[in-house]
């Protein structure tokens, strides 16, 4: 079974790649003047898949569900703006009119405009809101701070509500009833909280389980649910926000890090057992294992969670650029997209889990690595000449 599922991904993902793939041609200089409008005329009204999987895994300012005959329907959210000079701007993302205006002498940023003035695509990306001059030209002297309430910041708020009232809710129950055996939604919850006390938080952290099992919790909870919500239509995929996951990495590193003791730093900073030539070599790599742990966390969660949202995306946008083609192979590729989406969709249900599990499980592990170092006085010091 193993040899077709193989070889039917290694199909699509061939197809996907000569799709989304750019090619270059080698033109002369008057055959691109002579082709340009021909190929503008063409691309007015055809599908770009790549704009519409960037729109959907990339942060915005509007939170956009769908569009009506090249309407936009969105919510404007707010926008909270520091300049040191002068203090915050507190506006509605409305007032940019999707980009096409400037207000209070702020910009959004879009193809476009980066465009225009030939800016860096590196730090001035569509979305990023920039200061502004008169003349629309970019203000590349003020410095400002951008806070607003951008999609991924509301749907993680919406994220921790949830949980706020399972847990709440979960708790409340318990203490009406401590001797009453659970049921409903507590009944649902228990197995999984349980789990988690038991193969995650006793198996690695031993007696110090307790003390560390409402972080281990609360990170797989939020991650889990907010990998839910992302399979939501309409909604945004927060867990493949590298902001969210370098977030989550840095609350791990700082517990990681209150959780040693001396012994650890002597085995980072002089390991013990080890001849003194080796030293050396030995702990920087050992100091630079210290950042690789969160570092590793972070970018786990956030590839899983990114690359499968990328692959919905692309099996479903292979529907209109087949359809673009001839009408009929759209319609008829639609039922061959769309039985791969739900297979995708059931998938990504699986892999939140597991990467919430993983997460926590990870992070108990590296607390765990913090203290377990016991005293070294019993290993002997091997000099080497």
């Amino acid at each position: 079974m193993a040899k077709p599922l193989k070889y039917g991904w290694t199909g699509l993902l061939t197809v996907i790649l000569f799709f989304f793939c750019s090619f270059s041609y080698g033109q002369t200089e008057s055959t691109i003047h002579n082709n340009q409008d021909t190929e503008e005329t063409e691309s007015e009204g055809r599908f770009d898949a790549n704009s519409v999987i960037l729109e959907h895994v990339q942060d915005s300012h509007f939170w956009h569900f769908f569009s009506i005959n090249g309407h936009p329907v969105s919510i404007a959210l707010p926008v909270i703006i520091y300049i040191p000079q002068s203090g915050f701007s507190v506006f509605m993302s409305s007032k940019f009119h999707h980009g096409e205006k400037a207000y209070h002498g702020f910009r959004i940023m879009t193809e476009a405009y980066i465009e225009k003035y030939d800016l860096d695509k590196m730090s001035y990306f569509p979305g990023r809101i920039i200061p502004v001059n008169a003349d629309g030209s970019p203000d590349f002297k003020t410095p400002i701070y951008d806070i607003s309430l951008t999609k991924n910041v509301l749907q993680a708020i919406l994220s921790l509500l949830i949980l706020a009232l399972i847990f709440i809710g979960v708790a409340k129950k318990y203490k009406r009833n401590p001797n009453k055996a659970p049921s409903g939604f507590q009944n649902a919850v228990e197995p999984i909280i349980i789990f988690i006390r038991d193969e995650v938080a006793r198996a690695y952290l031993g007696e110090k389980a307790d003390k560390y099992l409402p972080l281990l919790l609360t990170l797989f909870f939020f991650i889990w649910i907010n990998s839910l919500l992302a399979l939501i239509p309409g909604s945004t995929n927060v867990a493949g926000n590298l902001a969210f996951t370098g977030a989550l990495a840095l609350f791990s590193f700082i517990y990681i890090l209150l959780s040693t003791n001396k012994h650890y730093w002597i085995h980072i900073t002089w390991p013990p057992g080890i001849p003194i030539w080796v030293k050396p070599i030995l702990v920087p790599v050992e100091i630079l294992g210290i950042f690789t742990k969160p570092f590793a966390l972070m970018i786990r969660l956030f590839a899983n969670m990114l690359a499968g949202h990328m692959i919905i995306l692309s099996i479903i946008s292979m529907i209109f650029i087949f359809g673009g083609m001839l009408a009929a192979v759209g319609w008829g590729f639609s039922i061959v997209s769309v039985g791969f989406t739900i297979f995708m969709y059931f998938v990504e249900l699986l892999v939140g889990l597991i990467q919430a599990f993983i997460f926590a499980n990870l992070t108990a592990l590296f607390i765990a690595q913090a203290f377990e170092n016991g005293p070294h006085e019993e290993f002997e010091e091997e000099i080497v000449v």
